[in-house]
C-alpha cells in the first residue's frame, strides 16, 4: 500500500508520537491526543492523499458543530502543522487548509464571580492561619496577590523579598501530573510584585525554618487538586453567606479589588501577568464600564463647578 492510502487519522498519530512527544508539555500533548480522537471519530475512512480543501473544510464544519469557534481554531492550528509537513514529504499535493472558514457554536456568556471588598474582608478574617502551611494560607495569598493556582503552588521561601516587600513568580509547579516545577503559562508571567506588610509580617513568620528553594504547599510525593481547595474555599464561604466562588475566582477577586481602588488597567494586567492587556480589557470589561460611568458623572461635576 502507497503512503497515500494511509488513514489521515493514523498518519497524524504517528505525527504526534514523532514530533510531538517529548517536545511538548505534557498538557499540550493530551490536547493533541484529543485531536486525534476526533479525527477517528470524524473522518475515520479519510485517506491522507484524499485530504483537499473540501474535506479538510468539511472536518473544521463537523467539528464546528459541537464546539465553540477558538476552540475550532485552536483544532484547525493543530492539524496544519502536521498537513504542511505532509505536503513537504509529497502526501498531499495541495495546502488544503488554505482559505479556510472557521465556524463554530456561539460561546457561552461566562460570568466572571469574584467577592466585594466587605466579603473578602469577612473571608481573610475567617481563615485558619495556623503555625504550618495549609490550604487556608493559600487561599490567603491568593487573594493578596492574584497569582494562578498553579504559580501559588510553586511559591518557595526564596521567592521572597521581605526587606523590599516583593515577591517573584517565574515558575508553576506540575500538580496535574507532578513533575515538579514547570514554566510559567507565558514569558510576561515571569513577574516581580509588590506585597503589603501584611503579607509579609505573616508570612515571614510562617517561612522561617523552611528549606528556601523547595514549595510552600506542595512536595514531589503529594498529589494536589484544586478541587480540594475549591471545596475548602466553598465551606468557608457558604458560612459566611458570601458569594461562592472558585480558587481562580479569588484571581478576579483580587483583579477587582485593584480596579475599584483606583489602579490602572495596564497595572493590573501587568501584576496579573497576563500577556496583553487586551485579555485584561476583555476579562474585566463589566468593571472597567462601570468604572468608566463613574468617571463620566466625576467630570460632569468638575465642569458644571467652573
Amino acid at each position: 500500500m502507497g503512503t497515500g492510502n494511509i488513514l489521515f487519522c493514523e498518519w497524524y498519530e504517528q505525527w504526534v508520537e514523532t514530533y510531538k512527544k517529548g517536545a511538548v508539555r505534557d498538557v499540550t500533548l493530551k490536547k493533541y491526543e484529543l485531536t486525534i480522537k476526533w479525527l477517528k471519530k470524524l473522518i475515520p475512512d479519510l485517506r491522507i492523499g484524499e485530504m483537499d480543501r473540501m474535506h479538510y473544510q468539511s472536518l473544521l464544519n463537523a467539528y464546528a458543530d459541537e464546539h465553540e469557534k477558538q476552540t475550532v481554531m485552536d483544532f484547525h492550528h493543530h492539524l496544519k502543522g502536521a498537513i504542511l509537513d505532509a505536503i513537504d514529504e509529497g502526501l498531499i499535493e495541495r495546502d488544503p487548509t488554505r482559505k479556510a472558514v472557521i465556524k463554530g457554536k456561539q460561546p457561552r456568556k461566562k460570568k466572571v464571580k469574584f467577592l466585594n471588598q466587605y466579603e473578602t474582608h469577612m473571608l481573610i478574617e475567617d481563615l485558619e492561619l495556623s503555625k504550618t502551611a495549609n490550604w487556608d494560607w493559600l487561599i490567603f495569598l491568593i487573594v493578596k496577590t492574584g497569582m494562578r493556582f498553579s504559580e501559588a503552588l510553586a511559591i518557595t521561601p526564596d521567592d521572597f523579598n521581605f526587606s523590599n516587600q516583593s515577591l517573584s513568580i517565574s515558575k508553576t509547579w506540575d500538580y496535574k501530573t507532578g513533575t515538579g516545577f514547570l514554566p510559567t503559562k507565558n514569558k510576561s508571567s515571569v513577574r516581580t510584585i509588590r506585597i503589603d506588610w501584611q503579607v509579609v509580617t505573616k508570612f515571614s513568620e510562617l517561612v522561617s525554618g523552611l528549606k528556601k528553594d523547595e514549595p510552600i504547599f506542595v512536595n514531589q510525593k503529594q498529589a494536589v487538586y484544586n478541587s480540594t481547595v475549591n471545596d475548602i474555599l466553598e465551606r468557608h464561604c457558604r458560612k459566611l453567606g458570601i458569594t461562592v466562588i472558585s480558587v481562580h475566582g479569588l484571581r478576579h477577586t483580587h483583579a477587582s479589588l485593584l480596579l475599584h481602588a483606583g489602579a490602572s488597567v495596564a497595572s493590573v494586567s501587568r501584576r496579573l501577568g497576563h500577556s496583553s492587556i487586551n485579555t485584561t480589557q476583555k476579562v474585566y470589561l463589566h468593571i472597567i464600564q462601570e468604572l468608566e460611568n463613574q468617571d463620566v458623572d466625576l467630570m460632569m461635576r468638575a465642569m458644571s463647578g467652573l
